[in-house]
Order: C-alpha cells, then sequence, then structure tokens
C-alpha cells in the first residue's frame, strides 16, 4: 500500500513542478525581465532543499514504476512484489547517496 500511495504522491508532485517549469520557461517571450526575477527566486537555500526533493521524488517514482511494469508483465511479479519494493527502496537510497553529497555543499555554500 506505501508504494502505491508514494508513487501517486511523487507523481503528483512531478506534474506540477513540469507545470510550473513551463510556465516559468514561457515567462522568457513575454518578459524576459520577469523571467530573470523568477529564475533570480530560485537561486535560494529553499529552492536547493526542492530541488534534492525533486530529485528523489522523479528517482523513486521510476523506479518504482519499473516494479509496477514487473508486477503487471511478469507472471512472477504479483509473487515478488513485496520483494521488488524493497529492492526499489534499497537501490533508490543508493542513487540519492551518491547525488546528495554534491547537492549539499551547493546547500552549503548557499548560506555562507
Amino acid at each position: 500500500m506505501w508504494s502505491w500511495v508514494l508513487h501517486r504522491i511523487t507523481g503528483v508532485a512531478i506534474y506540477f513542478f513540469l507545470l510550473v517549469h513551463i510556465l516559468d520557461t514561457a515567462l522568457v517571450r513575454l518578459s524576459p525581465e520577469a523571467y530573470n526575477a523568477v529564475i533570480g527566486t530560485y537561486k535560494t537555500p529553499i529552492m536547493n532543499i526542492g530541488e534534492i526533493a525533486l530529485v528523489m521524488a522523479i528517482v523513486f517514482h521510476a523506479l518504482n514504476g519499473l516494479r509496477i511494469i514487473l508486477v503487471d508483465f511478469w507472471s512472477k511479479g504479483p509473487k515478488y512484489q513485496r520483494a521488488m519494493f524493497w529492492v526499489v527502496l534499497v537501490v533508490w537510497a543508493v542513487l540519492i547517496a551518491g547525488f546528495l553529497p554534491r547537492q549539499l555543499m551547493n546547500l552549503v555554500a548557499d548560506f555562507q
């Protein structure tokens, strides 16, 4: 059940990010000054934390999506769905552990 809930939450979060991304990118055609102002607001520690959360959501959503495909199309998928969820969590943690140090260095640099 947690896999289902997390997949929906990350999907909705990614959808809203894409919506905001399209809107802020469209500003460049309307007013380059407005675009620069909006992009300037993204260079804050809070947005850096948001970027970390976004990458974590995208990686989980992608890996869990592969698990869902296996459950749906592999004959033994339903039998191993719980084990595959734990594999998704472990692979997600390894990938995020590779991403976090560099991103956290950027976050610390923002505070200095």
